[in-house]
């Protein structure tokens, strides 16, 4: 194939090593992206706050499409520069509904500028690292549209989890997981990580057979199935890697930079 007009890439378990770092060969690799001509998008379920070491390694240059679409993300000025918010009363009906048949769930939300959580939400390692955010009550937790809500489960399953919460929400939120945890995240109905990437790419003059994208978790899949060529790093979700065109290395082996390095070295 010639080289992509677009090259979209997940974060966590993809492009980032298992410690969240960029590798020298990564950002090397991101650089030959730009080199090119080429637009290098960072897709992720990460909220802004997690994007400033990210933000850095590539000299803050570029956007971001951050909390699995709902928010883009200028990684210059490190400012929301579009939002897709869920409305108050749709919020306030998912956790009605999710609270009367999962009662042991417990929530926390993603705001464009925060982060607020229920007391029994157990904050990620992430969270912990950039600051956990307000403990706030259930009724001040969905008192103001926020970008992301998040639903985590002491024990179940996640795929278990999300296929539940798709049947009693699905027509209100759009659920997927990412973390590992049994830990459900929804945006805004019909907001992923594939409709902001092909608005993106829109206005950009792109279509989806000049985009490449990678990924590992179900909250890529959108993504992957919308691109023209789709890559999971070997680490991926079973469900990932039974979806795309192709398999490359680990992310801990830099799988996304071999590929990058194919396509846009001289």
């Amino acid at each position: 194939m010639g080289c992509p007009r677009l090259v979209a890439t997940d974060l966590d378990g993809t492009a980032l090593r298992s410690d969240g770092t960029v590798s020298p060969r990564t950002a090397a690799a991101f650089a030959l992206v730009e080199g090119a001509g080429a637009t290098l998008v960072f897709v992720t379920g990460r909220p802004p706050r997690w994007m400033h070491t990210v933000a850095g390694a590539v000299r803050h240059r570029g956007l971001a499409i951050c909390a699995n679409g709902a928010l883009v993300y200028d990684l210059h000025t490190e400012q929301v520069v579009k939002s897709h918010l869920i409305a108050t009363d749709v919020l306030e009906e998912v956790v009605r509904r999710l609270r009367e048949k999962v009662p042991d769930l417990v929530f926390s939300v993603e705001y464009e500028g925060g982060f607020a959580h229920e007391a029994a939400f157990r904050p990620g390692r992430l969270d912990l690292m950039t600051g956990v955010g307000v403990q706030v009550d259930a009724d001040a937790l969905i008192s103001r549209p926020c970008a992301k809500l998040l639903a985590l489960h002491p024990g179940m399953d996640a795929d278990i989890l999300q296929a539940a919460v798709q049947g009693l929400v699905g027509e209100l939120v759009t659920p997927t997981h990412s973390s590992g945890r049994a830990m459900i995240e929804m945006s805004a109905h019909g907001v992923t990580k594939a409709s902001a990437l092909a608005a993106l790419a829109e206005d950009g003059d792109i279509t989806p057979s000049e985009v490449i994208a990678f990924g590992d978790m179900p909250n890529d899949l959108p993504m992957l199935r919308w691109a023209g060529t789709s890559y999971a790093v070997a680490n991926a979700h079973t469900e990932v890697l039974a979806a795309v065109d192709h398999v490359t290395a680990a992310n801990d082996d830099d799988g996304v930079a071999r590929v990058l390095e194919t396509l846009y070295s001289e």
